[in-house]
């Protein structure tokens, strides 16, 4: 009697420290798929002509979302790094270039962002996003071809580098989320003094003793305040083993109409350059609303992964931006166009693993 009353008194401490110690709320739920894209041309002798190229580029994506009752913390890493060999002329001759000689790179992305959403009502919460955007390596402006190549540096590792924080009113679902933020700070990186030298600031205003010869007088950063809005979309099989992954961004900069001049004088004081086909009796006639426009950064980029099997799917991939502190090159101006296609090997790991 006495060993089963106190067992049956040991049972019970046992359920009640179960009921009273703290239950675990979250939880992680994460997504990491590296990968790497390959293609390949050769033409030798060809009737219809073509220019023999390889190119090899690997990528990283990675989704990691800890969900609580009353917040969620998501971070999501895309990582790009890519080369092409060209074989631009067929030729051997050295003082031409010979085969697959030229090397250019396709892709090079450093995109992080972490964000933490709490819940006020139903689907509508408040944010804290931090989002950085740089590249790996140099990046080049080219003219000719083999030992005839002349390069421009136009870019480095953080040359430029954007640093974006945001406290946001946030609407997100599972999948999807929209972020309006009146109240955001982007700072602009350029840690190259060769880019400085030759005028490419990226948007970092130069004080007035700016000296190209002397670095001492050089800006690296410039910190604006200003209105972001931010929408998007992740989803695993929006059809049966398609993919896709969708992400635009609009800043606005609170003191850059200060900076652009859009006064009388503005052929004299904006900081903004022309690019082709533009003129400055144009872009004065413009209305206030369309100004205001016409400052605000552009960011949209759109991915689709089709899974052929299980490590072999078919990509599809755009990425386009208007930023007026990008003077440009060639005939795009201020927009940046990237686009991409091809088919990759890739691996992928979850939790909790499906």
């Amino acid at each position: 009697m006495l060993g089963a009353a106190l067992m049956l008194t040991v049972s019970s401490m046992i359920v009640s420290a179960q009921e009273t110690a703290p239950q675990r709320q979250g939880k992680w739920t994460t997504l990491s798929t590296p990968a790497l894209k390959a293609s390949e041309f050769f033409f030798d002798n060809w009737a219809t002509a073509g220019n023999s190229q390889i190119d090899v580029t690997g990528t990283f994506f990675g989704n990691y979302k800890y969900t609580h009752p009353r917040y969620v913390w998501d971070n999501i890493v895309d990582l790009a790094y890519g080369y092409a060999w060209q074989d631009l002329d067929n030729s051997a001759d050295k003082e031409l270039g010979g085969m697959f000689e030229t090397r250019r790179k396709s892709n090079d992305k450093i995109d992080l962002t972490s964000s933490i959403s709490w819940k006020a009502y139903k689907d509508w919460g408040a944010s804290f996003l931090a989002n950085l955007k740089t590249q790996f390596g140099n990046g080049y402006e080219y003219e000719g071809i083999g030992a005839n190549q002349k390069s421009t540096l136009v870019s480095s590792f953080f040359a430029p580098a954007y640093l974006t924080t945001a406290l946001s009113f946030e609407h997100k679902r599972e999948n999807w989320s929209v972020s309006l933020s009146f109240l955001t700070g982007k700072t602009t990186f350029v840690y190259n003094d060769d880019l400085l030298a030759d005028g490419r600031f990226y948007g970092v205003i130069q004080h007035d003793d700016f000296d190209p010869a002397d670095p001492a007088t050089f800006v690296h950063t410039y910190f604006a305040l200003g209105s972001y809005i931010k929408a998007q979309y992740l989803k695993k099989d929006i059809l049966p083993n398609l993919d896709l992954y969708a992400r635009a961004e609009l800043f606005y900069d609170y003191k850059k109409p200060k900076n652009m001049a859009w006064g009388d004088n503005m052929a004299e004081e904006s900081k903004y350059s022309l690019t082709e086909g533009e003129t400055w009796e144009d872009l004065q006639e413009y209305g206030w609303l369309r100004k205001r426009a016409f400052e605000t950064d552009l960011d949209f980029e759109l991915k689709l992964d089709y899974r052929l099997s299980k490590h072999i799917s078919v990509n599809y991939a755009t990425n386009i931006k208007w930023d007026t502190d990008f003077s440009g090159m060639g005939r795009w101006g201020h927009w940046q166009v990237y686009q991409m296609a091809g088919i990759q090997v890739f691996f992928s790991w979850k939790t909790p693993a499906e």
